[in-house]
């Protein structure tokens, strides 16, 4: 099981992988974050406010191909990302970072690039080669945080969202594990 401390402005926060004890924080912090940021997710809160906690149970209860990562202090859930190694052989040597997200009064002390961190080491622990992610084009903050931590953009998806009335642009961003220096 990976962990990492942090020292932070506001004392050690610690990144280490899901539990399934996690489910009642998990889900909170989850629909917390499609309320406040609903443009940085395709998912849906309402959607998702409907789920039962079966569903949560579920996305907790991780494969060797994926695991989930918080940021966590005094026993309360900061932030959190998954990442999901893709299962063919034409493309295992890829993983997917999926739902990168931390509360908006802990931005800014570096724990989004702990999270990530994470997954690099995970991937590299696997020996994969690179991990890719998407990102909406209107978040230049988060375009700014994963150029930060060695994420290239090779592409866009057009109007990927639709959401209060606007289509949103996705980029697609790419990290080479082989040939990059950490986060």
């Amino acid at each position: 099981m990976y962990a990492l401390t942090l020292q932070t402005a506001r004392g050690p926060v610690e990144i280490r992988e899901a539990r399934p004890s996690d489910v009642l924080q998990f889900r909170e912090l989850r629909l917390f974050a499609l309320q406040d940021a609903p443009t940085a997710f395709t998912a849906d809160y309402q959607v998702n406010l409907g789920q039962p906690m079966s569903y949560w149970e579920n996305r907790l209860r991780l494969d060797e191909f994926s695991t989930i990562f918080f940021a966590e202090q005094a026993e309360e859930l900061l932030g959190m990302t998954g990442i999901r190694q893709r299962e063919s052989p034409k493309t295992r040597h890829n993983a997917d970072v999926l739902s990168v997200y931390v509360r908006p009064e802990w931005r800014g002390l570096h724990i989004a690039e702990g999270l990530l961190e994470a997954c690099a080491v995970w991937a590299k622990s696997r020996n994969l080669h690179m991990l890719k992610l998407g990102v909406m084009a209107s978040n230049p903050s988060a375009v700014r945080l994963y150029e930060r931590c060695g994420f290239k953009i090779y592409g866009t998806e057009p109007r990927e969202l639709f959401y209060a009335g606007q289509f949103h642009d996705l980029y697609l961003m790419v990290r080479d594990l082989k040939n990059s220096e950490g986060v």
